[in-house]
């Protein structure tokens, strides 16, 4: 089913969530937003969601009042089934509506382990309905290859370092690909100055570290929007090895080396306020200017949208 979206004329990314690990609703964090990831993308009439974080309850509110009522068919990408990727799921107002479809794509035992994991969570005592009692038709799809389609729509994956299965997506559109790697640990400082307990890395564990972030490299490299992981800056990571996440100099520096045209800093850290994330905003465009790279670096927000207009063929 293709969905009557009005305006196909490009391809629109929106945040709906733009947090890392626990939402933080509050003063403090309102400029940017508190809501856990979620991000919603439209391109050829297909509405494709990438993660289910708390932010998908309002994106769920959005959806139902834009179609009144009509059938929706959505697709959620998602990562990994860390509690802040999968806990807007339970809000998701289409998924109770009989007449709509969401089909749920994940990796390496989706059908059991995501199944699982997003009913676990609505289970009594947690949640007083179970996803057995949502009417809306719910597909989970275990995903084999790296490379497949959504209704047309190309997708590719990539494991990326975090702890536990999580992958990273690059959506190929009209207006160019979209790379999004919400939870990633880059290995360049770990293996240049941080090597776990103080101890130098072996070439062996120093030439896997550089394969790993050069794979990542090769997968982003030249897309038109790259959504990285830039929880902490770098005096915060040097607390946080081996967590799963990246610093905002890293990930500006994986930017530019990739060539990306759009670098958006993502997964804020719950504890980070808006000054906060603007001031590693600012620092960000800082290091990359000083790199000559002319790569648009912005702090991804909820509510904001961009419109990638289609290319010439």
């Amino acid at each position: 089913m293709n969905n009557n979206v009005s305006g196909d004329t490009g391809t629109r990314l929106k945040f709906w969530g733009v947090r890392g690990s626990i939402p933080t609703p509050g003063t403090e964090t309102v400029g940017y937003g508190g809501n856990t990831s979620c991000v919603e993308l439209r391109v050829n009439g297909e509405i494709i969601i990438l993660d289910a974080g708390s932010g998908m309850r309002r994106l769920g509110q959005s959806l139902a009042r834009e179609f009144k009522g009509q059938p929706i068919a959505l697709n959620l990408l998602v990562t990994h089934t860390h509690w802040d990727h999968i806990q807007g799921f339970p809000f998701f107002i289409p998924a109770y509506n009989p007449k709509n479809k969401v089909h749920i794509y994940g990796y390496e035992g989706a059908r059991q382990g995501l199944q699982s994991t997003l009913s676990a969570q609505m289970e009594s005592p947690y949640f007083p309905i179970s996803m057995r009692q949502m009417p809306g038709h719910i597909s989970i799809n275990e995903v084999k290859e790296m490379a497949f389609q959504v209704n047309g729509v190309k997708v590719r994956a990539q494991f990326v370092n975090h702890p536990g299965l999580c992958v990273g997506y690059r959506i190929s559109t009209p207006g160019g690909d979209i790379s999004y790697v919400p939870d990633v640990e880059l290995f360049q400082r770990l293996r240049c100055e941080l090597a776990p307990d103080g101890k130098q890395l072996s070439a062996e564990e120093n030439e896997f570290a550089h394969e790993q972030d050069r794979e990542l490299l090769n997968f982003v490299q030249g897309s038109e929007v790259l959504i990285l992981d830039s929880q902490y800056d770098a005096a915060e990571y040097a607390n946080f090895v081996g967590w799963g996440h990246s610093c905002v100099e890293d990930s500006v520096a994986f930017g530019v080396k990739a060539g990306v045209k759009k670098l958006f800093l993502f997964h804020h850290d719950p504890d980070h306020h808006d000054e906060k994330v603007l001031q590693m905003l600012t620092h960000g465009k800082k290091l990359a200017s000083e790199r000559g790279s002319k790569v648009e670096i912005e702090a991804a927000r909820e509510g904001l949208e961009v419109i990638l207009p289609n290319k010439a063929t």
